[in-house]
């Protein structure tokens, strides 16, 4: 399938979104969809998707002109689109998610036991073990993503975009994911991708195209472009990418202790401390509790055993309001699912902790909404019009920068962050990495949840590696480095140890 974007603009209100955008993907090749949190690559996908009409342009499908699409014709023309915030409904079946709004009938019944087969047939090729049977709510992030990529398979699909597809897989079911795209590509399905991670970029994508403020930028092979090159295409300028952000501190006194920390089966005898001005970072691979433990910190998840100690003081019965006013926030990772209220607009979104824990008035005025709006907008920099716009009218990236908003306002002493950078380019991402050192310098604790080795060595003082649950090394800043890491998150040393 052939498509050619001429000339596509979009504008939402007074924001224009894309601004005369025009280039072609040609079948059977990866292209990879480049450009800063807000640059139209998500909106322009949409229009290819059939989710929203251009305000001007045409797209042309293998000869077709299409002044505007929707989502049964896109399905028809065997366009899908696996987006970055997963549209799966939790009460429903894995199966029935697969097959919603195309239903297999016979005699006007549904043919139940044909779609679970099929479903299964479907993982079987995806080299995946999932229960077409499972509800969606009991299953993993990362499995509901490959739910997401069974469909494409499962209707045989001639476009598929992925839209940040990676951010919740594990690196095995990354690599079968990249498996899967070489085999769309040989069967001559094209595949989009879109991701902020560029070693991903460089390893599955044959050609490019770079987007910035709704304006193309550039395209080619990405044979001919390196990373640094890439970075500076999406931000326009050229980015220290080796900068480290925090700074060396002084010892100080211990602000967050856990103490044989225990949920079973997830993580089991966890001890640590947090210095004030501390960041630590807790990293290892899937499966080893640090997701539980986050939750756990936060009082969303109930322990076995263990005690909390926040500034010295003991907490008794954890949960989430007591942690709350003992000085600690969090921000959560999946902010569609454990964070984002999507109907409700961008003021009431960075207002709700304010609200419950701040406000001594009982009444919200629109004054007050609008100029915390206007203090995080300046302060995260975030693009977007008004307090009144709709949460999901901003890019994922700007939503997230919106939740880092809402639980700055509470000034909380301690910081919990789990995959804050989830979802966001590399610009956001050092505007995110700033506002740690910030939170550092102001004598703020920082505990950081994150798989993503660069992002620890630039921010992290300390970090912990974790394996199946437990704590298994503690590196020190000047003794950290990937391959120590990776060593002992994958248990090499445990392993070592027995022989």
């Amino acid at each position: 399938m052939l498509i050619e974007f001429k000339n596509i603009s979009k504008s939402f209100d007074a924001t224009q979104a894309l601004k005369d955008v025009s280039f072609k993907v040609t079948e059977g090749k990866i292209l990879g969809l480049l450009g800063e949190n807000g640059a139209g690559k998500s909106t322009l996908m949409n229009i290819l998707g059939g989710v929203f009409p251009p305000t001007a342009g045409i797209v042309t499908i293998d000869g077709v002109d299409y002044e505007s699409l929707n989502a049964d014709i896109a399905f028809d023309l065997g366009i899908s689109f696996i987006h970055q915030e997963l549209n799966l409904v939790n009460d429903l079946k894995v199966y029935e998610n697969l097959f919603l709004n195309h239903e297999l009938t016979k005699f006007g019944f549904l043919s139940k036991q044909t779609m679970i087969k099929r479903s299964k047939d479907v993982f079987e090729q995806m080299n995946i073990d999932i229960n077409p049977e499972d509800y969606i709510k009991d299953i993993d992030t990362s499995r509901k993503q490959m739910v997401e990529i069974a469909k494409a398979l499962l209707y045989e699909s001639k476009v598929i975009i992925f839209d940040e597809p990676t951010t919740a897989l594990t690196d095995t079911e990354i690599q079968t994911l990249f498996k899967l795209m070489r085999d769309f590509k040989a069967r001559g399905i094209s595949s989009i991708y879109i991701s902020h991670k560029m070693p991903e970029i460089f390893e599955i994508c044959d050609t490019y195209v770079v987007l910035r403020d709704g304006h193309f930028i550039q395209e080619g092979y990405i044979k001919d472009i390196n990373e640094r090159i890439a970075t500076e295409l999406l931000v326009g300028k050229a980015i220290n990418q080796d900068r480290v952000y925090v700074e060396d501190i002084e010892p100080a006194e211990v602000v967050f202790e856990v103490k044989n920390f225990t949920c079973k089966p997830n993580f089991y005898d966890v001890n640590f401390s947090v210095s004030k001005g501390e960041v630590l970072a807790i990293t290892g691979l899937f499966g080893d509790g640090r997701g539980e433990l986050s939750e756990a910190l936060f009082g969303a998840r109930e322990i076995d055993s263990g005690e909390l100690f926040i500034n010295g003081k003991k907490i008794d019965k954890i949960s989430i309001p007591k942690i709350i006013k003992s000085g600690v926030t969090m921000i959560q990772r999946d902010r569609k699912e454990r964070s984002v209220i999507s109907l409700m607009n961008i003021g009431d979104n960075l207002s709700m902790p304010s609200y419950k824990f701040k406000n001594k008035s009982s009444l919200i005025t629109k004054k007050e909404s609008k100029t915390r709006f206007d203090e995080n907008k300046e302060l995260f920099k975030i693009k977007a019009n008004s307090y009144k716009d709709g949460i999901t009218t901003l890019s994922g990236g700007n939503q997230q920068k919106v939740m880092f908003g809402r639980w700055h306002e509470l000034d909380s002493d301690i910081y919990i962050l789990d995959n804050p950078t989830q979802g966001i380019d590399v610009g956001a991402k050092g505007e995110i990495y700033e506002l740690i050192d910030i939170l550092s310098k102001e004598g703020k604790t920082v505990i950081v949840f994150t798989s993503e080795f660069p992002e620890i060595q630039k921010i992290a003082h300390r970090c912990i590696v974790m394996y199946r649950g437990r704590i298994n090394k503690i590196f020190h800043r000047d003794d950290l480095n990937e391959v120590d890491v990776m060593y002992y998150s994958t248990g090499s040393n445990i392993k070592e140890e027995r022989i």
